[in-house]
């Protein structure tokens, strides 16, 4: 007999389906050669909206320790989001007047990508990873870095070492944890009376009005309006004083926080964002009631593009391996029949297949080998990256096919 999950934040009765993607295996999950003719265990992709709190979610399906103890994601491999980083650490250097007596913990700081800038700028760091292969890699780059998973119990623990940080940096990991309130409440313990706290995470927004269903995940349990996640930063004490939009990920949040006795008030683009949010109805559940027949539209136009392909002779292949293209291809029954291979720049992915779907994955040299007539680029939010990288294959006359928002090729 199964029980109604409930709300993750405000512990509210989940009713409401957001989208249901169907079953699909954890999308870091790459598998090996050996285990192709073994047994794959699939979890259900549904995602519910709380009534309550508007926060969107999935349950906790897989634990966290199965997915981030031994991890596939190395952020060093994306050119763009290494800039990224690097801009980030300049301007929280600028604003915050961080140096030699300051002090940065990152949360889930991954492989030292974002940190070591700090590093190179004098600013003493501490990086949070719990992947122990992905922790290591960072150390080896001169970043401190503790493997371990956080929230209050570890934020106690370093209070009490002595780590008072200036700022703390939690980006893109919101969305990765499921128990939000051990984590947000983590962070306010950490900061004590004083600081700042950074959160990068893709914005809902997006995720609706442009239909982009594949970053759901096993790994993401969250998906966070800017309304939804200044309520939960309040509950905690902490005061939201800015907000920045970004390009990254489709279009992503940074949500600038203070804790509540010493905060500045809160930016005009912070109250203008949120009440453009109001405005648009995210603080009822109509956006979130419409968005289910927009993705089943998106499925049915890249299928039948494939098929079209299939159909006239074409070499369909893919670039990229990204936990977002493992849930297209699952949810939209993509397979070698329509996708001959896909390729990636993290050598860790090499030789290994796709869950699920058992595409095999390669490096990117095997585009130039096998020219292909069309490139599916499963990361599209980096698509002028990789189109440009793969300015070389418009000598044979190679289109480029973009899945996300709608279906284009270029």
């Amino acid at each position: 007999m199964s029980t109604t999950p409930t709300c993750r934040f405000c512990a509210t009765p989940l009713v409401d389906t957001f989208v249901d993607l169907g079953m699909s295996p954890p999308c870091e999950d790459f598998l090996p050669q050996e285990r192709l003719n073994g047994p794959e265990v699939f979890y259900p992709l549904h995602v519910r909206t709380c009534a309550a709190c508007k926060l969107v979610q999935l349950e906790e399906y897989v634990a966290p320790e199965d997915i981030f103890t031994e991890y596939a994601y190395f952020s060093s491999f994306s050119d763009s989001w290494v800039e990224h980083a690097r801009r980030y650490t300049h301007q929280m250097i600028d604003t915050l007047g961080l140096g030699s007596d300051s002090m940065v913990v990152e949360l889930a700081s991954n492989d030292g990508y974002l940190l070591k800038h700090f590093v190179e700028a004098g600013v003493p760091v501490l990086g949070i990873e719990p992947a122990q292969n992905v922790a290591e890699a960072a150390r080896a780059v001169g970043v401190p870095t503790r493997a371990e998973f956080f929230g209050r119990e570890l934020a106690t623990t370093l209070r009490a070492e002595g780590v008072h940080p200036n700022l703390i940096a939690a980006n893109n990991v919101l969305a990765q944890v499921p128990d939000l309130n051990d984590f947000v409440g983590g962070i306010a313990i950490l900061l004590g009376d004083r600081g700042r706290v950074t959160i990068e995470f893709p914005h809902l927004w997006n995720l609706i009005e442009q239909s982009q269903f594949d970053t759901i995940y096993h790994e993401h349990f969250s998906y966070f309006s800017f309304v939804t996640t200044w309520r939960i930063l309040e509950a905690h004490g902490l005061t939201v004083v800015d907000v920045e939009e970004l390009p990254t990920h489709g279009g992503s949040l940074r949500v600038h926080a203070e804790p509540a006795a010493s905060a500045a008030a809160p930016s005009g683009r912070a109250v203008e964002l949120r009440e453009r949010e109001v405005n648009a109805g995210y603080d009822t559940m109509a956006p979130y009631l419409g968005f289910a027949p927009q993705v089943e539209n998106v499925k049915r136009r890249l299928v039948e593009h494939l098929i079209a392909a299939k159909d006239a002779g074409k070499h369909v292949v893919g670039y990229g391996a990204p936990g977002k293209g493992n849930t297209l291809l699952n949810y939209c029954g993509i397979r070698t029949d329509l996708l001959e291979y896909t390729v990636d720049r993290n050598p860790y992915k090499h030789g290994r297949f796709l869950p699920g779907t058992h595409i095999p994955v390669y490096a990117p040299e095997r585009i130039a080998e096998t020219k292909p007539d069309e490139i599916l680029i499963l990361p599209w939010n980096l698509e002028h990256e990789i189109v440009s990288q793969l300015a070389y294959a418009r000598e044979w006359g190679a289109k480029f096919i973009i899945p996300i928002p709608t279906v284009k090729v270029i």
